[in-house]
């Protein structure tokens, strides 16, 4: 829950911002988004595919951070 109380010289619109700044801060948009449909667990194959794939462009990107 995100709670915000306008202070007694704000504007409405500063109110409004600040406000939209907590919920972009709280990440709950983005939660709410991903909840909107139904995804499919990722199999045991996509897991490790994913984990070598991060893990060869993190070796990628350390080898090259020094050239």
């Amino acid at each position: 829950m995100i709670r915000v109380w306008k202070n007694s010289k704000e504007s409405f619109e500063r109110f409004l911002s600040r406000f939209d700044q907590s919920v972009q801060r709280s990440r709950l948009v983005r939660v709410l988004r991903k909840r909107r449909y139904l995804e499919k667990e990722p199999n045991k194959r996509k897991v490790r595919a994913a984990a070598l794939k991060r893990e060869h462009y993190r070796a990628e990107r350390e080898r090259r951070k020094f050239y």
